[in-house]
């Protein structure tokens, strides 16, 4: 039934960050939809991780955006866009995690389906140095020169700092850091993971997942009226410790809905398990 809804139809993906490497496998495989990825479109516009330019929306919405934006510009039917960000684990505040968000936006049947992976698989960091030897072993930590870096500093206006972004030498990384410290008005640099697809495969990793993710929210039907896309909505935490039996963070409860009728349906101990590991009770393991 999908193949029929989606078979040799073209979607558009608006990105500068090579991000179809991932995507577009995926969708050709599963659906039979052929990604086309336009020239010459900003998507910077949209925000960057280096902050010249502030996100203006949730990721949610600035996806949403990035793909009418796609539709507008081709006339096509299907556009997906991809938008992550990098933060503290809710729960686990010194360990950093990425969200990749994957819209998909079908203006022929009417759909609007997302795809989403929150994982702690990332080498975001930054750090603070004032020298060379600092640079070179933050860089040891976070997979250079595979993952590339950011070098900035403040030259001379510090709202306006000075940025080298796509660091992926040894050479490039040491020749960047000399040049702004030479430069810098205070004498520090600014280094940190450069966190865009296309200089981090770890990232591109978790785009992948949430690829996938998106794929099984489209192959899943609502049992009423056989729309796809029929996921997740809601979670309900408190799945008990498996010692004291005092809730947890851990889901107890799902509820399923579907965007198009609304039928919902509950389903209990998504993950299959009755106790939660007492190493995730705050009660147990504070």
């Amino acid at each position: 039934m999908t193949k029929q809804l989606f078979n040799n139809r073209v979607a558009v993906l608006l990105t500068m960050h090579q991000k179809e490497k991932v995507i577009a496998p995926l969708l050709q495989q599963e659906l039979g939809i052929q990604v086309i990825v336009p020239q010459n479109v900003n998507t910077d516009a949209f925000g960057t991780f280096t902050r010249e330019i502030k996100r203006q929306y949730t990721q949610i919405a600035t996806a949403k955006l990035k793909a009418e934006k796609a539709l507008e510009i081709t006339g096509e039917t299907i556009a997906i866009a991809s938008e992550g960000s990098f933060a503290p684990h809710p729960s686990f505040p010194y360990i950093y995690a990425n969200r990749e968000i994957i819209v998909f936006l079908d203006q022929k049947n009417d759909l609007e389906i997302i795809g989403e992976v929150f994982s702690t698989d990332t080498n975001f960091n930054h750090q603070v140095v004032n020298n060379l030897q600092a640079a070179e072993e933050f860089s040891s930590k976070v997979g250079f020169p595979e993952h590339a870096l950011v070098i900035w500093f403040e030259k001379s206006n510090p709202e306006n700092p000075q940025i080298i972004k796509g660091i992926t030498t040894k050479e490039g990384l040491q020749e960047s850091v000399n040049f702004a410290l030479e430069n810098s008005l205070d004498g520090k640099v600014h280094i940190e993971t450069d966190m865009r697809a296309l200089y981090n495969p770890t990232r591109m990793r978790n785009i992948k997942k949430a690829t996938q993710d998106l794929l099984n929210k489209i192959n899943s039907y609502c049992p009423q009226c056989s729309t796809p896309g029929f996921s997740i909505a809601e979670k309900i935490k408190g799945l008990p410790c498996e010692i004291c039996h005092q809730p947890t963070f851990l889901s107890m409860t799902v509820i399923y809905q579907c965007r198009n009728c609304n039928f919902r349906k509950e389903k209990l101990y998504p993950e299959g398990k009755k106790f939660a590991d007492p190493g995730l009770c705050n009660y147990c393991n504070p």
